[in-house]
């Protein structure tokens, strides 16, 4: 096999593994900021990608279950854009703090004010979410994507257990344990988390000394074959001249 089938073989790889790489990671998604535990509190990001070359996102909804409602959701201002917050009645109320709350929130939507999520980027709307139910170990968002163009995307289908992952994933918060504060993982969650920020931004940069250190040794590495290889020549030389 030639350079050139070589470098052609090299790139038909690296385009597949930036298609793949960009199929796995265009989902519409829900990352929670520390612990989302059951009977607590947790903010989290609704975190959405542009998919389209050709539009930019205009328009995001992220709507909750009724069978597991939520009495309290703030959106955080996202700037260059208008958040509306939804309430629906409960048909059975929730006893919150003591007190009874008939209705819950079954619907954030963001709308453009100016900002548009554009090909190629994605934008985080920060929600703060609460009390999280005890009942279930995740909660499904289902979310509509709208673009200028006027083309929906929703992200509404439900993954199942062993079968494939659909096209249009529902966006999923998982739910850890319950914690003793119900306050979705205090201080000791916020040490931790420090913590293993901590350990990860020196893992990085080990991980990037190494990097850098590769190429440099390698390029050290052939130096000396060089350097050694023309050592040998000019002694051969030599011999040669000599006799």
């Amino acid at each position: 096999m030639n350079v050139s089938r070589i470098a052609v073989a090299g790139g038909l790889a690296l385009s597949s593994v930036a298609l793949l790489s960009g199929t796995a990671f265009a989902h519409v998604s829900v990352q929670p900021q520390g612990e989302a535990a059951k009977g607590g509190y947790a903010t989290v990001n609704v975190k959405v990608p542009n998919e389209r070359d050709n539009a930019s996102t205009v328009k995001v909804e992220v709507n909750f279950p009724v069978d597991h409602p939520l009495a309290s959701v703030m959106p955080q201002p996202v700037p260059g854009w208008k958040a509306v917050v939804t309430k629906s009645e409960l048909a059975k109320p929730l006893e919150l703090h003591g007190k009874k709350i008939t209705q819950a929130v079954t619907k954030v939507t963001w709308t453009s004010d100016g900002a548009k999520i554009g090909a190629g980027q994605f934008q985080q709307f920060p929600l703060s979410l609460g009390q999280l139910p005890e009942d279930t170990d995740q909660l499904v968002l289902k979310a509509v994507q709208t673009y200028d163009n006027n083309e929906v995307v929703r992200w509404i289908e439900e993954s199942k257990e062993g079968a494939a992952e659909p096209q249009n994933p529902a966006p999923v918060l998982k739910l850890s344990a319950a914690t003793g504060d119900h306050h979705g993982g205090g201080a000791a969650a916020d040490d931790k988390a420090d913590d293993k920020a901590g350990h990860d931004d020196k893992a990085a940069h080990a991980e990037a000394a190494d990097s850098t250190d590769t190429p440099a040794r390698v390029l050290g590495v052939v130096g000396i074959l060089i350097g050694v290889a023309g050592v040998a020549f000019g002694v051969l030389a030599g011999r040669r001249r000599s006799a």
